[in-house]
């Protein structure tokens, strides 16, 4: 709660455009020119603007709330601080990618179906991203108490 509520403070703040736009926007419209390029995408700020249609990435579209969900696990398990920090900056990475994914399939179905995009949107993404972290953090958890036990 504390690291959301520090980060809302954020918004529209310099570190808000650099963790949205910079690399959560730039890295995305690089990867769908690599993708398709045909499509032209262009970063402007938070949008991905691109001829037939693109996506807005605002404050919560970028994975910060699950990020922060893993953050909060790695904190309150019982385990080494170098074994909770190397599980956690592999996290983060790890949700940075997934986030990745989930904007771009949010972008290519915003142009070829809305209705996909709503469900995407607003359950599937979320859900995927947050089970993702949850089973991320069980598997390194579990290791933990096995290589604890042994």
């Amino acid at each position: 709660m504390i690291l959301q509520t520090l980060w809302g403070q954020a918004k529209g703040s310099a570190l808000e455009r650099l963790w949205i736009d910079s690399a959560t926007v730039k890295t995305a419209v690089a990867l769908i020119n690599l993708i398709s390029p045909d499509i032209q995408a262009v970063a402007q700020g938070s949008r991905i603007k691109a001829p037939g249609g693109g996506i807005n990435v605002l404050n919560g579209c970028e994975g910060t709330d699950v990020l922060f969900l893993l953050a909060a696990a790695f904190l309150a398990f019982p385990m080494p601080w170098r074994r909770r920090l190397a599980g956690l900056g592999l996290g983060v990475v790890l949700v940075f990618v997934l986030n990745e994914a989930r904007i771009l399939a949010l972008f290519y179905s915003y142009r070829n179906d809305r209705a996909l995009f709503d469900l995407l949107h607003s359950l599937v993404a979320p859900m995927v991203l947050i089970a993702a972290a949850a089973a991320y953090f069980y598997a390194w958890a579990y290791r933990e108490r096995l290589a604890e036990a042994a």
